[in-house]
């Protein structure tokens, strides 16, 4: 007899958790939730099966198995493969369920099942991914009973979704999955019960829209109750079958950041009384497409947010299928909330209800694969399973708030039909968004050109294709960076990634890169979404974030976050349109007074205060990055704006009382409010005036060169009606400090490629024109001087810089007719002015791109090896956007030749 629990080549931090009388003992299906149940994991009998072979009725099996994990797992005791395979045991039925109806109740059992009752075959499934249920009451006896369940999974010599799958795993395809690999457990129901919730959040509407179905029906009527924190929001009756309407006044919207869950109950109701009543919840979200800053973007509760996740593919090293505890299956969610994710795409597996009901709890926006076929050319027979396992897999995860994305197709695999599959799935749920074809770049496969979304995939990446008017452009797979850390592989030595990197630093700084780059591409070429491959090492793969035991965090978590939420806010940023006075998120600015008289005066903080001061070319640096801030989204409303010190990042402005204060961001909602200001018309009829978001009515307003939140004629002096409107209303202008990212100044540096492949490569001068050449520590000396410049204070404008020649002092990297050149400089005003470049940070990364600073958005661009002024959607070959977004970026690096 088999013991319980093999050794696996790798254990994770839950694998000693696991016993027979632990095996994942939660309630399995939390959004119809009944109080009486029976879980039947533990240990079962099991034996090897023959095709045709009768059922073991009455017969001890020699081996054990430990439900509910596959039978290829260390944690099922067997750790091997079988096509064919019989599972056995007993169960009693607890008295107090007497009279009424008796539900066996399988979560996942790959693939095909054929289930007994005390010797009677009470049914057969086909399915690999999703649950399905027998009324065993007639089958049923006093005392002991018993199941028996036998199983047929060909793997991959079969036609069926298998996923990744193989009977020979190797590189991307990993070990086998069989037999029963989700919960087992009985419930009791009365004859007339509720077998299904359809819950659609209306956000437009503020209401749920719920349909009930059942069975055994005859006369029953619905009642559904939504409540917030136990208090009651909406109450409605209705028929079973027949859409419900509950109306949710303002609804608080479910997101990544604020993941709000309502709760329901829904209750079955005859003359006589209640005869059924289960619990759910349910979230008000919307996701559709909409054009966002001229480009057709995905949008969140009608904002644009960049979806910034992994490729999960749901493999254990312990349980292979099956996650060894609940605790561990959340904490690959909460690990994705940790590195400051907002997506996952779960990759070609479907996960059980708790799977589902943790990304909604902790918050993340969902893409869920279809399981694919491991075929080329499907016959009938594949193509019609495949459909219903595709409608399956919709119905039974169609409440979930956190799937945003229904993944019908990947590179390829065993495709066909894609219009027609797209169309299916959009009929089936056209709340959510499709992606009929992930990887339409890919392994040619074939763009069907439906569907919501246009999905590519590059390693390393990352690239993008072109939104049309009709679909989104996201990045549905790039990446890869492996990383080898000893003790916790597979396959030791012998893992697969697509770049394998030296060290955890250089790991750090080249993904760190790859998100920088992502942020170029959502500006410049309309990419709204990017899928890393991957969270964690899975067998022979080593590109993971975590090692594949969950046991090595291979990044800087607070790196990865920061770069994450940097390019989650640029993104945001990309909502709003201009407002008045020109007033923008996501630009720098300076605040003009507008009053007569006193137009040379900025806003501006000194010693956390805020005053105007007069700011003038003339003066030192100080006054002029005191009085420049970046405008940002609303802290507390992102349809406001929020004004952050361009010198201390992490400050605003904000009211406290009514004088206004540089303060850092404390994370509190109060902070938020009073630092959150809505823009409106100009009140004297320019420019632009910035009312309190929580004080409506008050303005920011100047008052003897102090800065206040003030109303028209109140009782404060600040109040005063005198000068108000004037007073009130501010120009946005260019920011006094031109450069958003600083740079050595008065250093020798080099400039490196930050392009995948190019990253050798780094800015030089050659015959007086601009280069990038390969340099390494084997270059000839000219080679490395003509690569090293001295930044200095922009020769037009201080606060942007020009790069002098190490080797040529005295002549400068201009533009001339958008190439660039190493000339003497000529003293003259254009010169100069073409010779400057000011300095803009992007999203959490450590490179700039260097800014025209007499062409705005106009940047110094590698092409072919050359340099050249490049604006994206301009109409010069190197304004290309396909790759300017990625092509535009610098790592100011330490000098070839000091």
């Amino acid at each position: 007899m088999a013991s319980t629990i093999q050794a696996a080549p790798l254990t994770t931090p839950w694998t000693s958790d696991v016993s027979p009388d632990n095996a994942l003992p939660e309630y399995p299906r939390p959004q119809l939730v009944r109080s009486n149940w029976q879980n039947l994991n533990g240990q079962w009998q099991f034996a090897r099966a023959a095709a045709g072979e009768a059922a073991p009725v009455g017969r001890d099996l020699a081996e054990r198995v430990l439900v509910p994990y596959p039978i290829e797992s260390a944690l099922s005791g067997i750790q091997r493969h079988e096509d064919r395979m019989w599972y056995r045991r007993t169960f009693t039925v607890p008295s107090n369920w007497a009279g009424q109806r008796i539900q066996l109740n399988f979560d996942a059992v790959d693939w095909q099942a054929t289930v007994y009752v005390n010797g009677v075959r009470v049914g057969v499934h086909e399915g690999g991914y999703d649950a399905f249920s027998f009324d065993v009451t007639d089958q049923l006896r006093a005392g002991s009973n018993e199941i028996i369940v036998g199983v047929y999974d060909p793997t991959d010599a079969g036609g069926q979704p298998i996923g990744k799958q193989r009977l020979s795993p190797s590189g991307i395809w990993y070990t086998a999955a069989s037999g029963i690999w989700q919960t087992v457990w009985l419930e009791p129901t009365a004859p007339a019960h509720i077998t299904r919730l359809e819950a659609t959040p209306d956000v437009a509407q503020q209401r749920l829209k719920l349909t009930v179905r059942g069975t055994g029906i005859s006369g029953q009527t619905v009642q559904a109750v939504v409540t917030d924190g136990g208090a009651e929001v909406a109450r409605a009756n209705g028929a079973v079958d027949a859409e419900i309407s509950l109306p949710v006044p303002n609804p608080k919207l479910w997101s990544p950041d604020r993941p709000f869950l309502y709760d329901l109950t829904v209750s079955l109701v005859s003359p006589n009384g209640t005869v059924d009543r289960v619990t759910s919840y349910f979230g008000m979200r919307s996701i559709a497409l909409a054009t966002v800053d001229g480009v057709l973007r995905p949008v969140l509760n009608g904002q644009f947010v960049f979806q910034i996740g992994t490729l999960d593919q749901g493999y254990w090293p312990d349980g292979i299928y099956t996650a060894p505890t609940d605790a561990a299956l959340k904490f690959d969610i909460q690990q994705h909330k940790d590195f400051g994710f907002n997506t996952i795409r779960k990759h070609i597996k479907v996960e059980r209800p708790r799977w589902f009901y943790w990304a909604d709890k902790l918050g993340i926006l969902v893409w869920q694969d279809m399981p694919a076929m491991n075929t080329v050319a499907p016959s009938d027979a594949a193509k019609a399973q495949f459909e219903r396992e595709l409608r399956e897999m919709i119905d039974e995860h169609r409440n979930a708030p956190s799937v945003i994305t229904w993944v019908v197709q990947n590179e390829g695999w065993g495709q066909y039909d894609q219009a027609r599959l797209a169309n299916l799935v959009k009929q089936l749920d056209p709340t959510r968004l499709v992606d009929n074809m992930s990887g339409i770049n890919c392994c040619g496969a074939v763009d069907g050109g439906n569907g919501d979304l246009a999905d590519w995939h590059t390693y390393v990446g990352p690239s993008s294709p072109r939104p049309s008017a009709t679909r989104a452009a996201v990045l549905g797979e790039y990446g890869g960076l492996g990383l080898r850390v000893e003790g916790h592989e597979w396959s030791p030595g012998n893992g697969f990634s697509y770049e394998m990197q030296p060290n955890a630093a250089a790991l750090n700084d080249r993904y760190i890169g790859l998100i920088q780059m992502n942020a170029s591409l959502m500006k410049f070429t309309g990419l709204s979404a990017a899928i890393y491959t991957e969270i964690t090492d899975v067998e022979n793969e080593i590109n993971g974030l975590v090692t594949y035991d969950r046991r090595v965090i291979k990044v800087d978590t607070a790196r990865i976050r920061a770069a994450h939420e940097g390019l989650i806010r640029a993104s945001r940023d990309r909502n709003s349109g201009e407002g008045p006075g020109g007033i923008r998120s996501g630009q720098p600015r300076s605040l003009q007074v507008t009053t007569a008289g006193l137009t040379n005066r900025y806003l501006r903080h000194r010693d956390g205060l805020v005053y105007t001061d007069v700011v003038t070319d003339a003066d030192g640096d100080l006054p002029k990055r005191d009085a420049s801030f970046k405008v940002v989204r609303g802290l507390a409303r992102d349809a406001c704006y929020s004004f952050e010190s361009r010198n201390f990042p992490g400050h605003y402005l904000r009211h406290r009382g009514a004088r206004l204060y540089k303060d850092a961001r404390d994370g509190t909602s109060g902070f938020d409010a009073d630092a959150t200001f809505c823009a409106k018309a100009g009140l004297s009829g320019t420019g632009v005036s910035l009312e309190s978001y929580n004080e409506p009515g008050k303005h920011l307003r100047h008052f003897n060169a102090e800065v206040y939140i003030a109303s028209n004629g109140g009782p404060n002096a600040w109040d005063t009606s005198a000068n108000y409107t004037a007073d009130a209303t501010w120009n946005l202008v260019d920011p006094w400090w031109r450069s958003s990212a600083d740079l050595p100044l008065g250093a020798n540096e080099s400039f490196r490629v930050m392009t995948t492949g190019f990253t050798n490569r780094y800015i030089r001068h050659r015959d007086g024109l601009g280069f990038t050449e390969v340099v390494d520590g084997n270059s000839p000396t000219l080679l490395k001087q003509d690569a090293t410049f001295k930044v200095v204070r922009g020769l037009a404008n201080p606060t942007c810089y020009s790069l002098e020649s190490r080797n040529f002092p005295g002549q400068y990297l201009r533009h001339k007719n958008y190439r660039i050149y190493k000339e003497a400089r000529d003293n003259t005003p254009l010169f100069d002015a073409d010779a400057t470049f000011c300095a803009q940070a992007d999203v959490g990364g450590p490179g700039v791109v260097l800014e025209s600073y007499n062409m705005k958005e106009h940047y110094i661009r590698h092409i072919n090896g050359e340099l050249w002024m490049a604006h994206p959607g301009g109409t010069n070959s190197w304004d290309n956007p396909e790759l300017l977004g990625v092509d535009i970026y610098w790592n100011v690096s330490p000098p070839w030749a000091p």
